[in-house]
């Protein structure tokens, strides 16, 4: 492998809003090399690539490749330097209507002008030689939306090599890939490797990583902690340096008894997303699903409150079968939603907190079809006073609310309703540390009230703290549960990163 410095990334800082996301980070990747770059949920991983494909403009530090230094301020500043990315969201890079050759390429022919004067037959022979030197054989005639995601990788790497890439960054290629077309992108890359390029590899999926990384750099809280050769290091120890800290007991938990079964689920089945998820969750038991960025639990709530539909199984509330065909049968059948994406789909940014508040008990606060203002004012009043809502007044428009506030809405909505069973999506997501103290309090409360919380997060300290029973999701799969106590972070993440099935 050769030594020569392909990339290297000095000093790195960016502020959002006076937050800093990036502080001082140095990236090194050698020509020739497999970098993984790793880091918990929020590390920066994400903002450091923004950066380096032109994305975000960084606030100070330099970018040098081959030992120059580099100005990049736009994706095509990134390109010119022979910096590509090769994301999950594979379509957007791709054009769907063109054939194979016309996308691999898409800059020697955009770059004519006229497509009369292009030699269409030797362009085909190229683009079959590039393929052929990744070990893929794709009809280069075929329209690019004809193929498999895996097939349209191999396209876009083609691409690459075209354009002369001198460094790649592939950001969770694996995700939505098989376990054989992951083995494949993992020959297409060690074929990269060969060729003098450098690769850097983002995956939560650690045992790939200790198989196909030279090097692994860690970052948390914005700032890299760790750079190591894999060979020298472990999984435990990665695992150590994502995590940091331990759990600090800033959110004490608020204890509640625990009574007879109220969710139960058996053999919940969607396509690869959710694969024969069976739990239970008891009254007043806060049951935490915890997991990586694609591990299923999105996916899981939405099948859960009938926002999707199932493929197979069943689920039971207070022993009784219900039919999940919309959100209104779950909510008939006393399930809420409070969803990881808040602004989409848990609140009306434009409508007011107090209609925000009212709207899943309009039909108690109507009569004959007609609102009463009276009742719907006093429901906000109750609600804004018991959840600590900050707004200038109910009238106030919801998108006008800090993050933490318009959570606080779209939990406290739910509030009056006659729900039994409460999903909670990435609750604290986006939210600042006070309004986080104050989501667990109303979680406890809740809790207290004999409700029963499914609580799905990618943040492991909350489920440490917050949850009776932990379970632990990876590919769409439940592979572990650990009763209140039992777990540690560092299991947790390991059986998250793709570990064996481990119960407690």
């Amino acid at each position: 492998m050769g030594t020569t410095s392909k990339l290297s990334m000095q000093n790195i800082n960016k502020s959002f809003a006076g937050v800093p996301a990036l502080q001082n980070v140095d990236l090194e990747v050698r020509a020739g090399e497999i970098h993984a770059l790793l880091g918990a949920n929020g590390a920066g991983k994400s903002t450091l690539m923004k950066v380096l494909s032109g994305a975000y403009e960084l606030d100070s530090g330099s970018i040098e490749i081959d030992g120059k230094l580099i100005a990049i301020k736009t994706p095509g500043d990134a390109k010119a330097g022979g910096i590509h990315c090769v994301y999950q969201e594979i379509d957007t890079a791709l054009v769907p209507q063109l054939s194979v050759t016309e996308n691999i390429m898409l800059d020697r022919i955009s770059s004519h002008h006229s497509s009369m004067w292009l030699q269409w037959s030797s362009l085909h022979k190229e683009a079959e030689l590039v393929l052929a030197r990744l070990g893929a054989s794709i009809p280069v005639r075929k329209k690019v939306e004809e193929l498999t995601l895996a097939e349209k990788q191999l396209v876009l790497i083609a691409r690459l090599l075209t354009e002369q890439a001198k460094v790649v960054i592939f950001d969770e290629p694996t995700a939505p890939l098989s376990l054989e077309e992951a083995e494949r992108l993992f020959r297409v890359m060690h074929q990269l490797k060969s060729d003098g390029i450098g690769c850097i590899f983002i995956s939560h999926r650690l045992p790939e990583v200790f198989q196909n990384c030279d090097r692994i750099t860690v970052m948390r809280d914005g700032q890299r902690v760790l750079t190591t050769e894999t060979k020298d290091s472990s999984i435990d120890e990665i695992v150590r340096f994502m995590l940091g800290r331990t759990f600090e007991e800033e959110f004490p938990k608020i204890e509640a008894p625990i009574g007879a079964t109220v969710l139960e689920v058996k053999g919940l089945t969607r396509s690869h997303v959710v694969r024969d998820v069976s739990f239970e969750v008891k009254s007043g038991e806060i049951v935490a699903i915890v997991g990586s960025v694609g591990a299923g639990k999105t996916e899981l709530s939405r099948l859960l409150f009938g926002a999707d539909l199932k493929e197979a199984g069943t689920v039971k509330v207070n022993g009784q079968e219900v039919k999940l065909d919309e959100p209104a049968s779950a909510i008939r059948s006393g399930i809420a939603l409070v969803p990881e994406e808040r602004r989409k789909q848990g609140i009306l940014v434009a409508e007011s907190v107090k209609r925000n508040l009212s709207l899943p008990i309009l039909n108690l606060i109507s009569k004959f079809g007609f609102l009463s203002r009276s009742a719907e004012t006093l429901n906000a009043s109750q609600l804004i006073n018991r959840l600590g809502i900050k707004a200038s007044s109910a009238s106030q428009q919801t998108m006008y609310l800090s993050g933490g506030n318009q959570q606080k809405v779209s939990i406290g909505k739910w509030l009056p309703a006659d729900v039994d069973v409460f999903l909670f999506d990435e609750p604290t997501k986006g939210v600042d540390i006070g309004a986080k103290s104050d989501i667990f309090r109303i979680i406890g409360d809740l809790a207290g009230q004999g409700k029963a919380i499914v609580y799905l997060t990618c943040e492991f300290t909350e489920a440490l703290g917050i949850a009776d029973r932990i379970l632990v999701m990876c590919d769409g799969r439940l592979v572990g549960t650990f009763p209140r106590g039992k777990a540690t972070q560092e299991q947790l993440l390991l059986l998250a990163s793709g570990g064996e099935e481990v119960t407690g």
